[in-house]
């Protein structure tokens, strides 16, 4: 181990730009060669230190050809933009400084830069600007921590103390979700206790929003979850609607709004978010459409009571503070991952944000178009996002074009079901992505299928 931070440091940088310099040119997937190289990090723990070099040596030698190039252009899978440059550098000025991000005591400036940037983004979202913002992991534990305050306030309005006295003899809480429901929304409801099971789906239309004349009744202990971009389909739950039953009934609405609430900064989106600052809570991804570093996920809400009667962190040695990390998300130990959100927000401003989210909706129906034209393949959905559903023949005829496309290595993207059928989505949502990326891109699509046409 040596204590010459300069050197080790510099060491990994020239590591880390040799990668970024490669990684558009190489394959989006690893080949298997280097992922059976893996192999070698199968030591047992060494008895004496084999040293800093040496150790960032191996982990970059044999890592970095094992590594997936979602910070390249044409990654396409699971909603995964690649981290701007800025958002990097801040992500790493971070960790370098090391800093416990719980409130002013441990970290002056990390509390005041990540106000700053939650200030931003109630800005940009367009979203009521009373709301409590917390910096998180991601959507998952965006949406628990959103729920969690919903179910505070839902069962303290009836007297009862669900932090303290937890669910036993509590009043039932009902749950409306869509039948296109994402895992993280059915997760973070399992574990506040409420249940994958004791929940009401509702039917969705052909591309995967809620069919409203299937929504059922609510009451003033209904929580609603809604969607602001299908995952497949990228489509817009009516939330202006659900909003206006929902609040007549007394009843909480959460939108989770991983992929799609970026779309409040374009002004062509705006017909499919309308409504959505009606909500109480809403659920966004960091590093997906803002391209920041994972993980770093958003929480909002509107209700700050709420939100800190379900995460406040309190205790002998450290007491409330005004609108402390610590007391709007789960972890009282955290990075300050709000920094790299400041960085993204402040290098792109509101324009530079707008744009990126525009053009990759644009380049989304583009690659469609062009994939239309191709013998035996259909798009699924209507592209009214970033998402576009596919599929090649028959169930294996897609299956085979999935195995065919992840090999070939021009682009990357993952398998899904649809309705209940066998399909695949493209998921656009680098700043990287070039109008050039969507043709090569449908270039090797013609090529494939002409491949595996002749079999």
């Amino acid at each position: 181990m040596t204590n010459d931070y300069e050197f080790i440091l510099n060491d990994s940088k020239e590591r880390a730009l040799k990668f970024l310099a490669q990684v558009d040119e190489r394959r989006v997937f690893p080949h298997q060669q280097a992922i059976d190289g893996l192999s070698a990090f199968n030591e047992s723990l060494p008895e004496e230190g084999l040293g800093d070099l040496n150790t960032l040596d191996l982990l970059d030698r044999v890592g970095a050809p094992a590594a997936v190039a979602n910070m390249g252009k044409r990654y396409f899978g699971f909603v995964v933009g690649g981290s701007l440059p800025v958002a990097v550098a801040a992500n790493w000025l971070m960790t370098a400084w090391d800093q416990v991000a719980s409130y002013h005591l441990t970290s002056p400036m990390a509390d005041r830069v990540e106000k700053v940037a939650a200030g931003w983004i109630l800005d940009i979202l367009d979203l009521p600007r009373e709301s409590a913002v917390g910096f998180v992991t991601g959507a998952t534990v965006a949406s628990f921590t959103a729920l969690s305050a919903a179910r505070h306030k839902i069962l303290n309005d009836q007297g009862f103390d669900v932090e303290n006295d937890g669910l036993y003899g509590a009043p039932k809480i009902t749950v409306v979700v869509s039948q296109e429901v994402h895992v993280t929304i059915l997760k973070a409801l399992s574990m506040l206790g409420l249940g994958k099971n004791n929940i009401i789906r509702v039917p969705t239309d052909n591309n995967g929003a809620i069919d409203i004349t299937k929504f059922p009744e609510l009451g003033p202990n209904t929580l609603v979850c809604v969607q602001a971009g299908n995952v497949n389909s990228g489509a817009f739950d009516p939330i202006d609607e659900i909003c206006t039953l929902a609040h007549k009934a007394g009843a909480w609405v959460h939108v989770d709004g991983a992929i799609g609430l970026w779309a409040r900064t374009s002004k062509k989106l705006a017909d499919q978010v309308k409504g959505i600052e009606k909500a109480d809570s809403w659920s966004t991804d960091g590093h997906k459409w803002l391209n920041v570093p994972y993980d770093n996920g958003i929480v909002i809400c509107r209700h700050k009571d709420a939100l800190r009667g379900a995460m406040s962190t309190v205790a002998a040695y450290v007491r409330g503070a005004e609108d402390a990390a610590k007391d709007v998300v789960p972890e009282f130990s955290r990075r300050g991952r709000g920094i790299d959100v400041w960085a993204a927000l402040r290098s792109l401003g509101r324009k530079g944000i707008g744009q990126m989210i525009e053009r990759n909706c644009n380049q989304a129906r583009n690659l469609a178009a062009e994939l239309k034209n191709i013998e035996n393949i259909f798009i699924h959905n209507d592209v009214v996002l970033n998402q576009i559903v596919v599929s090649y023949g028959t169930e294996d005829m897609t299956k085979t074009l999935i195995d065919y496309m992840q090999q070939e290595g021009t682009c990357w993207f993952g398998s899904t079901i649809w309705k209940g059928r066998e399909t695949f989505r493209i998921s656009i949502s680098s700043w990287k992505t070039t109008d050039e990326d969507i043709i090569l891109t449908a270039e090797a699509f013609r090529k494939a299928v002409a491949v595996l046409a002749q079999k």
